[in-house]
């Protein structure tokens, strides 16, 4: 049995030593400068200290949606001033911000959640800070995508993240396409409404390859699937899906490019004296892990040929 004299003792510890950390961080003066700073994407918990203590020295705070971000600097007791800096004013914020720190001053850039920068319009800023030789330094913490990536069981040594897909299947098919062959995992962000319409579309151009849905991570309601793009895409096409999702996609089979033509129609040619053309396509794909625009079209290929 554990002595919970000593777990108790031991979370005081934790306790007494986290203050001081932080306490020891706040008495430090904060240098003129632009500082990316890594939020909370669900708990509140996840922020650092060092985070909390930029946040609280910082004479302002540039934030995504400061209504949103009030809510967690009050969690912490922070009053320091909030600033809209978002796509719709960036292009009027961005030179304000810029000389309050060439007047000496820090300026805290916060997105709405994890890190700037990722999918937020913090870039120019990060840019033309640099450009002019003023300080840019990175505050580390949350991040949905690495999040994702490291909860997903895909490879990690090698991976892209390539944010929002196109809202049209179109051009989120063109774009698919170029990714196609590109030999690392991919991350992308979708819209709840999106995802089931956007896995199909993922599952037509890719083929069936393992894939992850991770959705309200760190939340409550923080869910992961897995399976393939097609077997998932089948799973949603009938449920209604809420909240913040991030799809990661594992790289293309090395194996695929392998099997030639020759091997598929005759695979496709056996499958189809017993089934249907669109179950012997399925059939094959799955079978060799293709994708399933090339097993289609070779399939078309064999309903062209004479007679």
């Amino acid at each position: 049995m554990p002595d919970h004299r000593n777990v108790e003792s031991g979370t005081e510890r934790t306790v007494a030593r986290a203050g001081e950390t932080l306490a020891e961080l706040l008495d430090r003066p904060l240098a003129a400068g632009l500082y990316l700073v890594a939020t909370p994407i669900g708990n509140l918990s996840d922020i650092s200290l060092r985070a909390l203590s930029i946040l609280a020295r910082a004479p302002l705070i540039a934030a995504e949606d400061t209504r949103h971000s009030k809510k967690l600097l009050s969690h912490f007791g922070i009053d320091t001033p909030l600033t809209p800096y978002h796509e719709h004013n960036a292009e009027r914020e961005r030179p304000k911000l810029l000389a309050r720190i060439r007047s000496g001053y820090a300026v805290a850039l916060i997105s709405d959640a994890g890190t700037p920068l990722v999918s937020d319009p913090g870039y120019k800023l990060v840019r033309e800070a640099l450009d002019e030789g003023l300080m840019v330094t990175s505050i580390p913490g949350p991040s949905a995508t690495l999040a994702a990536l490291t909860s997903a069981g895909l490879p990690t040594d090698t991976f892209l993240f390539a944010g929002f897909l196109p809202p049209k299947s179109g051009a989120r098919q063109t774009r698919l396409a170029a990714l196609n062959d590109v030999p690392a995992t991919l991350i992308l962000f979708e819209t709840a409404p999106r995802l089931a319409k956007a896995l199909a579309d993922m599952a037509e151009i890719l083929g069936p390859r393992e894939a992850v849905i991770a959705r309200e991570l760190t939340k409550l309601h923080e869910t992961v699937l897995r399976g393939t793009l097609d077997a998932l895409a089948e799973d949603l096409a009938a449920q209604t899906v809420k909240g913040e999702v991030v799809v990661v996609v594992a790289p293309p089979r090395a194996e695929e490019n392998e099997i030639d033509d020759a091997r598929i129609l005759a695979d496709l040619k056996a499958a189809l004296e017993t089934q249907s053309f669109r179950d012997a396509v399925r059939g094959v794909t799955e079978a060799h892990g293709l994708k399933r625009a090339r097993v289609y079209e070779l399939g078309l290929s064999l309903t062209r040929e004479p007679e």
